[in-house]
């Protein structure tokens, strides 16, 4: 089994508690329609764990297949470094259907950024290292599509739907009380 080559750092993104039972780690791309569906899951783990999980996302985008992934990628981390990631993640991915620029200026504006500055980022391409930084160690563990799901640093290569998540969750608290 494919285990997170990457420590989690300061640098991640990340919604929760480090002492959380559970780690979930998503290398996700804005446009994949997948990782569209598993972003309700995930939000609904969230609710099911409380504060008993922690999620980290990283940017993996599929930019051969997926042209909007990229900037959308780089727009989160604008936003991210204005402390509205999570703002700008949850709308790209509510949104998607609609990804492009104008949703993403859009956004921008929804939450409290302005849409030059963004703009101004996305043409110099200024996130760019971040995104491919995420990218290449999504590579290093393993990834090789998205969503790709990491459970305390183990690849969980099953469904991401609600049930099958839960239940690896689960078969992970398990072997952690078994072992300690």
């Amino acid at each position: 089994m494919a285990m997170l080559r990457v420590s989690i750092t300061a640098d991640d993104h990340i919604q929760g508690s480090e002492d959380a039972a559970t780690t979930l780690v998503e290398y996700g791309d804005y446009e994949c329609p997948h990782c569209g569906a598993a972003h309700h899951v995930v939000k609904q783990l969230q609710r099911h764990y409380g504060k008993g999980l922690r999620f980290v996302f990283r940017n993996f985008p599929l930019a051969q297949i997926h042209a909007q992934a990229e900037a959308a990628a780089e727009a989160a981390e604008f936003a991210g470094a204005n402390d509205k990631f999570w703002e700008m993640h949850d709308g790209i991915y509510e949104n998607q259907q609609r990804l492009g620029i104008t949703l993403l200026l859009e956004l921008a504006g929804r939450i409290g950024l302005a849409g030059d500055d963004l703009r101004k980022s996305l043409e110099s391409h200024e996130y760019a290292a971040k995104v491919r930084q995420d990218f290449l160690g999504g590579v290093r563990s393993g990834v090789n599509g998205t969503p790709a799901f990491f459970i305390n640093g183990l690849r969980h290569d099953g469904a991401y739907d609600f049930e099958i998540l839960k239940a690896a969750i689960e078969g992970q608290l398990l072997q952690m009380k078994a072992a300690g």
